[in-house]
């Protein structure tokens, strides 16, 4: 990239990790689509007992307001 400035590469630089960035979000986008549609379903948020471990409710408690309604 001979004639251009230190800042011109950096910006280009960064609009390519940007660019990544969205492809990598399109992908994942895409995957999640197509488990969706051959019926792969996602571990459910209501599991969050399962990872959180053996916390006791206190500790755990601000992450009911992220839990779906059941």
């Amino acid at each position: 990239m001979a004639g251009r400035g230190p800042q011109s590469f950096k910006k280009r630089q960064k609009e390519q990790q940007r660019k990544e960035k969205q492809q990598e979000k399109a992908a994942k986008r895409a995957q999640r689509l197509a488990d969706k549609a051959a019926g792969i379903i996602e571990p459910d948020m209501a599991d969050v007992s399962d990872i959180v471990g053996d916390l006791d409710a206190a500790e755990y408690s601000h992450l009911d307001r992220h839990l779906p309604n059941s």
